[in-house]
């Protein structure tokens, strides 16, 4: 990206538009079952404090790795098993920065109506799978908090915040996205920049935010920096 901003004519090969559409695709597909993963480690934080070291070993830890991992390349795979092979040979610009398989579908020298049919359901379903699990482990969580005193429910709130802001970050795009999946607007291209670019950024700043000593870090530095604005 950082090459093309100073490349007047930028042009990607076929081979590496695919391989971003495959990385893309394996990228969120993982991230979607990790963020379930890491829900359900907030429901076992906060639901049963007592047994979450037996719960939440090193075992679990790597099949719910393995399997985000697993499900993202195979997500990935099954669209570009009927993508490789799209006859392409009239237009070969994709108006985005970056290879977006629904934009590339396009381009295809065919009927692709099908295909858009397919890869909306694809996605679609493992997306929604998520989302739904998601909100169920939220569901149960803030019902749970809510027979536990006032403090064990503020100390809950603030451990779930963090994650429902990265939530929020990550499928809302992908929510608009599946809604006008074809159509193609200018905020397509605004929120595809932030999908790729903004999110990814904002993650370790929201999660760092929980830390204890960053924070503590944060107040230094402001108190720092007033006392000597004062001065």
């Amino acid at each position: 990206m950082l090459v093309d901003f100073f490349v007047e004519h930028k042009t990607i090969s076929f081979e590496g538009c695919m391989a971003q559409i495959f990385l893309l695709h394996s990228f969120v597909g993982s991230e979607m079952i990790l963020l379930v993963a890491m829900a359900y480690d907030r429901f076992v934080a906060i639901c049963k404090p007592l047994h979450y070291s037996t719960i939440m070993n090193q075992k679990l830890c790597i099949i719910f790795v393995s399997v985000s991992w697993a499900v993202g390349v195979l997500h990935s795979v099954s669209h570009l098993a009927f993508t490789v092979g799209l006859p392409f040979c009239g237009p070969n610009e994709v108006d985005s920065f970056f290879c977006d398989l629904p934009l590339v579908i396009k381009l295809a020298c065919m009927d692709t109506y099908g295909m858009e049919v397919m890869t909306l359901t694809n996605s679609g379903l493992i997306s929604l799978s998520c989302f739904l699990a998601l909100i169920i482990s939220y569901a149960v969580i803030l019902i749970t908090v809510r027979h536990q005193s006032s403090s064990g429910s503020s100390k809950a709130f603030s451990t779930l915040s963090a994650h429902i802001t990265v939530v929020i970050l990550f499928f809302g795009p992908c929510i608009y996205f599946y809604i006008w999946p074809f159509s193609r607007l200018s905020v397509d291209k605004f929120l595809s920049v932030f999908y790729t670019v903004c999110t990814p950024l904002l993650n370790p700043i929201i999660y760092s935010l929980r830390n204890e000593d960053v924070k503590s870090a944060m107040w230094k530095l402001r108190n720092r920096h007033v006392n000597a604005w004062k001065n």
